[in-house]
């Protein structure tokens, strides 16, 4: 039934993949699915914030989440899984869909939860908007 599942997490809020993760796992080892593990790095480049940074900071910072994220599959996915890693740019939404286009995901599984802080509120709008936008299956896990 499914092929292929895309995970979105933050690597820096952990409610962004403690029930999503089981969930996509679960789904993966039951259907042989893979799994696709996303995680999106702000746009540094738009001319407002890319001034105050200097040029190769974007490099770095996604040499960093690559290698957090790689630590994070290591940690957190089964060997009998197989999984893709991937470091986006942009809005997180919008890197979301477009991934999930690029490599034609069958379903999405992503967390939403009680919006406490501006970051959780934010979080929020990004898993609104892929259900309201994408072409594909989504699963949103409370």
């Amino acid at each position: 039934m499914y092929n292929k599942i895309l995970l979105p997490i933050d690597l820096n809020h952990k409610q962004s993949w403690s029930k999503a993760l089981p969930t996509a796992l679960n789904f993966c080892q039951t259907y042989n699915a893979s799994l696709h593990v996303i995680t999106v790095l702000p746009d540094f480049g738009m001319p407002l914030v890319g001034g105050f940074f200097p040029k190769e900071y974007a490099d770095q910072a996604k040499k960093t989440m690559t290698d957090n994220l790689r630590a994070f599959v290591k940690e957190h996915v089964p060997k009998d899984v197989k999984v893709q890693r991937i470091v986006a740019d942009g809005k997180a939404y919008e890197a979301i869909l477009r991934v999930a286009k690029k490599i034609d995901v069958d379903l999405i599984i992503m967390a939403s939860h009680k919006r406490k802080r501006l970051e959780d509120y934010l979080l929020g709008t990004n898993a609104l908007r892929v259900v309201q936008q994408s072409k594909r299956s989504v699963m949103i896990v409370r």
